[in-house]
């Protein structure tokens, strides 16, 4: 049984146990009344139609990735037989390890913010100042482990470029980079099913390349994430039975962004990634334009209709079908765009 039958049967078992939760937690949510708050001001006028809708739906896909990254480590080790004592064996499983405990960290912040928001009915969890020391916390604990497992450069990789070694300031770099990127799929989380299809395509893209790289563990990671968010689609396309909420973006955020640097690839990491940097960068330039018009004229101005920019194409006409197949089809470009360079530039 090769790598590639282990992966693919990997993402259909997380897929399975994704969609089939679905059916219990779905209900438990109605239950227990864990319904998301929609303030009309972060989006459309039309989505307070979708207020009450049950959110924490990302645990179906958090369970399943967590069952399957293991699962599918050990069936690709005993079909393998790689020796448990190798220490490249031990720091491969570690770096498998590292990039999925750091995924449900920061799904733990965002499960905090999730359930502040249902406890207070309120559309306002942490503080953003509570979330950035947290996932400054965490970030340092990730960037450590992957130190001491293997991953000692300090350059930045851009394919066409290298830095020289950085030292302590490539951890310094890397901890805004970190907090950005999670919190740009955090951003992306506004249509039904933008985020989970996004994400989907970003974790295939990644798991050909830890193809190329040989980071074959980390591939069992990957593919049982792409197969989990498959899952979790069943009930969050449009109109959505279920959100993913702040513990499932979050989850997703840090699982995208570790498994760049594991894979010490930033130029990849940011190709890959770049639908959701689109997103985040939307909303600064839009604050940042309203803030100086409204210092030189005395009224603000907006470059978008809304933002996120998903929102924008909302107010646009574009139905949220539409907007996910369109982000997801620049996900494909932007990913296949990373691969050339990966292919190109190692």
């Amino acid at each position: 049984m090769s790598l590639w039958i282990i992966n693919l049967l990997t993402a259909l078992v997380s897929f399975a146990i994704a969609g089939i939760s679905g059916k219990w937690l779905v209900p438990f949510l109605h239950r227990i009344k864990f319904g998301q708050p929609i303030k009309t001001e972060d989006g459309p006028q039309w989505h307070a139609k979708k207020q009450g809708t049950p959110t924490m739906g990302g645990f179906m896909f958090i369970i399943s990735t967590t069952l399957m990254s293991i699962g599918g480590y050990w069936a690709y080790r005993i079909r393998y037989g790689l020796d448990s004592t190798a220490p490249e064996t031990h720091h491969a499983f570690y770096r498998l390890l590292a990039v999925l405990v750091f995924s449900l960290l920061f799904g733990l912040i965002g499960f905090i913010d999730d359930y502040t928001k249902v406890a207070r009915k309120n559309n306002d969890g942490l503080s953003p100042m509570q979330k950035i020391v947290l996932q400054t916390l965490f970030s340092l604990g990730f960037l450590f482990l992957i130190f001491k497992f293997g991953d000692g450069s300090t350059c930045i990789d851009l394919g066409f470029w290298k830095s020289p070694s950085l030292g302590i300031f490539y951890y310094i770099i890397m901890i805004p980079v970190i907090i950005y990127l999670t919190n740009a799929v955090n951003l992306t989380d506004g249509v039904d099913g933008l985020c989970g299809s996004v994400t989907f395509i970003a974790m295939l893209i990644f798991t050909i390349c830890c193809g190329y790289l040989r980071e074959n563990e980390l591939s069992c990671f990957t593919m049982a994430l792409a197969g989990g968010c498959l899952g979790f689609l069943i009930w969050n396309l449009n109109p959505a039975k279920c959100f993913m909420g702040d513990t499932g973006s979050m989850f997703l955020g840090a699982a995208v962004t570790g498994t760049g640097l594991i894979l010490h690839k930033h130029l990849l990491m940011l190709l890959v990634a770049l639908v959701y940097i689109i997103e985040a960068l939307s909303v600064v330039i839009q604050v940042t334009y309203f803030k100086y018009t409204k210092k030189k004229y005395g009224e603000g101005r907006r470059i978008f209709k809304m933002t996120p920019i998903h929102h924008h194409f909302e107010m646009s006409g574009f139905s949220e079908y539409k907007i996910v197949i369109t982000f997801s089809l620049a996900g494909i470009v932007f990913g296949v765009l990373g691969i050339v360079t990966l292919l190109a530039f190692n």
